[in-house]
């Protein structure tokens, strides 16, 4: 594996730390790209550029060309573009772009995590490539949480009869297939886990399933990454070996189930302290709370005994502030 001098953070732009951008699987990313001989690569769902500017790194060394794939950039991703010759953003959908661009030798897959739009980029760059060797195909989440759950970032732009009903804000927890009142918060995940046609590794396994002579394999490691490829193509054996001691290791496997096991219950206690610090502050507001303060303070004065122990908002304001 190529040791990379990283000179960015990869969780500057992820809130609570989660890893949840492809940047952290890097240097597999980069050896896939090596392995594969790659001279062009197209990234889906550039975002803030994060990524980007990893990819801009090694392609200073390999001489390949960027492009970035997003229909809302962020303005980190917009400012790298104009700083970067070197770097071609495209302010469009996936399936819009990669029916537009010049198909590339990579294409990486990190847009809206939902069956429908991973199958078909898939598709896509299938049909675009008949008659050749298919690109290498890196995917991010094919594992927890949308390996087989669909998440949207905007539902009404998926067609209705490929769209699984949705829970807005909906709260996700390892183990639960349902949603769950707190957890790691996504913006419009399916309601339900599994089941046909619904998540990231399922379309990546329908799309291999359906076609000869392709192979794919899953690195369980930061919500996972995916490659697929076809082998037929002269650097098939060298990608292979590659991936051959990660491909669904059981430590690695083990490793990212504890992962995201405290990460969601380390969400799941701060949104429940938010909850419970909500509560006291409306309590502090509160004209009944008041009254009953100085009621019970009345009370003592009088010597009038009671069981109920008093709390002040003098109490309340200690707890919120330690």
């Amino acid at each position: 594996m190529r040791r990379l001098d990283l000179d960015f953070d990869p969780y500057a732009n992820e809130p609570g730390h989660w890893g949840a951008s492809l940047v952290n699987d890097a240097e597999i990313l980069v050896d896939c790209l090596d392995a594969a001989r790659a001279r062009s690569v197209v990234e889906v769902g550039a975002y803030a550029g994060d990524l980007t500017g990893l990819l801009l790194q090694w392609a200073a060394a390999s001489g390949a060309r960027i492009c970035a794939i997003d229909p809302s950039p962020q303005k980190e991703l917009v400012a790298l573009a104009e700083g970067r010759d070197d770097l071609e953003l495209v302010r469009a959908t996936s399936h819009e772009a990669l029916r537009a661009i010049e198909l590339p030798d990579a294409v990486i897959v990190d847009g809206d995590h939902n069956y429908y739009t991973v199958a078909e980029e898939l598709r896509i760059v299938a049909e675009r490539a008949a008659g050749r060797a298919l690109p290498l195909i890196l995917l991010h989440d094919v594992c927890w949480p949308h390996a087989r759950r669909d998440d949207y970032f905007d539902p009404e732009a998926i067609p209705a009869e490929h769209r699984h009903p949705a829970v807005e804000g909906g709260h996700l927890f390892p183990g639960d297939p349902g949603t769950s009142p707190t957890g790691l918060p996504y913006r419009w995940p399916a309601a339900r886990e599994g089941g046909p046609r619904n998540g990231v590794l399922t379309a990546a396994e329908d799309f291999v399933a359906e076609r000869a002579g392709l192979r794919l394999a899953v690195v369980p490691a930061f919500f996972g990454l995916g490659a697929v490829w076809d082998l037929s193509a002269p650097w098939a054996g060298d990608l292979a070996a590659v991936l051959a001691e990660w491909d669904r290791n059981p430590l690695l496997e083990r490793m990212e189930a504890n992962r995201v096991l405290h990460l969601s219950s380390n969400a799941r206690m701060v949104q429940r302290v938010a909850r419970q610090e909500a509560v006291l502050r409306r309590l502090l507001e509160s004209r009944a709370f008041t009254i009953a303060e100085r009621l019970s303070r009345l009370r003592s004065r009088a010597g009038i005994a009671t069981d109920v122990a008093i709390v002040s908002k003098d109490d309340i304001r200690r707890a919120l502030n330690d």
